[in-house]
């Protein structure tokens, strides 16, 4: 049957590699409560705090649902495409990350991808909540897709919105729905969102 693999980034943090701020305790809560009755079996979380901390408030709406710290779920390089092929904006983001970081995240996008993008042959649909950040969630969608590899970049998710991929045995992936952010109040709807695509009133 079908595998929904449902994607969160997490909440606002301040500073943005610090804890949560206010507001981003308060889109986990709501998100959590937006969830609370899908049927997961496992919720997976990224090791920085911002996605920890995420993980644990959405995970209080989610009882008996075990809460797993994983390094695939984590923020990391996905790909690293060719940069003269891509637009500058693009090749400049690709040039901060060092060394290291470029030859480490592949392989853990890889993975992530053999772990969580897949049917899992269960006789009934099985749902997985992956708690994790931007970067990821572009990759994955993009891989979903069957998009170019560098097409991560500029699939821009805000704070606590929601996104949810499919998997049936035989059949192509599924986007069923991307950067829901519906249950969150406009007040706290467009955090970690493009500024320029922000509505005026957000």
């Amino acid at each position: 049957m079908t595998h929904f693999l449902y994607l969160v980034r997490h909440g606002q943090a301040d500073p943005h590699d610090g804890p949560l701020s206010e507001t981003g305790q308060q889109q986990a809560r709501l998100t959590g409560q937006r969830l609370k009755d899908v049927p997961f079996s496992a919720v997976y979380h990224g090791p920085l705090p911002r996605a920890a901390q995420t993980a644990s408030l959405i995970a209080g709406c989610l009882p008996g649902v075990p809460v797993t710290t994983c390094d695939l779920a984590g923020d990391y390089l996905p790909s690293v495409p060719d940069p003269d092929g891509l637009p500058p904006h693009f090749a400049r983001f690709l040039a901060g990350f060092s060394a290291a970081q470029r030859a480490a995240g592949p392989k853990l996008a890889a993975a992530a991808l053999e772990r969580f993008a897949r049917a899992d042959g269960r006789p009934n649909d099985s749902y997985e909540l992956i708690v994790t950040h931007n970067l990821l969630i572009g990759w994955l969608v993009s891989q979903t897709l069957n998009a170019p590899p560098w097409r991560w970049m500029g699939l821009n998710q805000m704070n606590c919105a929601i996104t949810i991929l499919a998997y049936l045995p035989g059949l192509p992936a599924s986007l069923v729905s991307f950067n829901d952010a519906g249950h969150l109040p406009p007040g706290l709807r467009w955090t970690g969102f493009p500024p320029a695509a922000r509505p005026a009133s957000g």
